[in-house]
């Protein structure tokens, strides 16, 4: 529910392993918020079979604080995106309460969501309020909470995930990808991963680069790294005990966070906050075909249902992780078979090793 899609204009065979990466790793289903300008393009040749690849819904351009000039160019944005036909609008930080009111004010009058960031003047609260269809990150809700300072206050944790339910919202916790962004995550576990054998490799030394620059910057504080993680946990938990939808997403690809096998790392996290395996499960097939129902028929095996099915060798209701022990993928009634993916897997590692 939240990946971040190469633009057209990124070398193709570099589209075509991302969106392999995904199929072939229990993703048949992918909403796209990093719109770029020629994505609808990716769309249709994801969509019509073209590449194998999930099926995409996607977000238009960003709506970001330096970008958006006025109430009324977001208004003039929004309804330029629902007119070339885009799945949603992403909400990037930077947004003044005001341009984040017209974008809300003119989506509702049109029918297009918006999904993504909590903007720092708007907060969690109002965007709750304002219809905002998913909190992705879980943005917004530790600022609220002052988590980055200490213990999350139980009162206001339990009044936020109140708000959340009663707002309809779903929140999207991108985990693992999380502990990354804010340098919690230890160094020498994320690059020693073994799937970053499948991307290219400059790709995976630019994210070395960058996760190094973040932990020894001057700026950088461990100890509050760590407290927020852990305060992220404590909320996701509230989140779920409350009865708030949970969405399943990992924002890959990005740093350390490779298509298809971050699923893995994601699923991984969530159990550790305390999600059972059902209710890991269901953030990412029956939540999500519910909030695709207007677009399409999907997330459970049912009659009527768009043949997106995994077969796996074990049970993952006993443990998520066997979530990784697939036999094979069928995406949109295409199969993909265990022998199929090890090949193409084995292929992409012997490139990108000589590289």
């Amino acid at each position: 529910m939240h990946g971040d899609l190469l633009s057209l204009e990124s070398a193709p065979e570099y589209i075509v392993v991302v969106q392999f990466l995904y199929a072939a790793n229990v993703v048949t289903s992918v909403r796209g918020m990093l719109g770029h300008p020629n994505q609808l393009n990716l769309r249709a040749r994801a969509n019509s079979g073209e590449l194998v690849s999930p099926t995409l819904y996607l977000a238009g351009p960003g709506f970001r604080g330096d970008v958006v000039e006025s109430p009324e160019h977001a208004a003039q944005m929004v309804r330029q995106q629902a007119d070339e036909g885009w799945d949603l609008l992403k909400v990037y930080p930077g947004l003044t309460v005001e341009e984040y009111d017209a974008m809300a004010d003119t989506a509702r009058e049109v029918g297009i969501p918006f999904a993504g960031h909590v903007p720092a003047d708007v907060g969690i609260v109002h965007a709750l309020e304002k219809g905002q269809r998913t909190i992705d990150h879980l943005d917004g809700y530790i600022e609220y909470l002052d988590g980055d300072e200490g213990q999350l206050d139980e009162a206001r944790l339990q009044e936020i995930v109140k708000l959340t339910l009663d707002s309809g919202a779903g929140v999207i916790p991108t985990m693992a990808l999380w502990e990354t962004i804010i340098g919690a995550a230890d160094f020498e576990t994320l690059r020693n991963y073994p799937e970053l054998k499948y991307m290219p490799r400059d790709v995976v030394e630019g994210w070395g680069e960058s996760y190094q620059k973040r932990i020894t910057s001057p700026n950088f504080d461990r100890e509050r790294a760590s407290r927020i993680a852990e305060n992220r946990k404590v909320l996701l938990r509230a989140l779920a005990e409350g009865g708030v939808t949970i969405l399943f997403g990992t924002d890959a690809p990005q740093q350390f966070s490779v298509p298809g096998f971050s699923i893995f790392r994601e699923a991984e996290h969530m159990a550790e906050c305390g999600l059972s395996p059902a209710q890991i499960l269901v953030s990412g097939t029956i939540n999500v075909g519910e909030y695709f129902q207007d677009k399409d028929t999907f997330g459970q095996v049912a009659e009527g249902h768009r043949a997106d099915l995994i077969l796996l060798t074990a049970n993952p209701l006993e443990d998520i992780s066997n979530l990784s022990e697939q036999a094979g993928v069928m995406v949109r009634g295409r199969w993909l078979s265990r022998e199929e993916i090890d090949q193409r897997l084995s292929d992409l590692a012997a490139k990108h090793g000589s590289e």
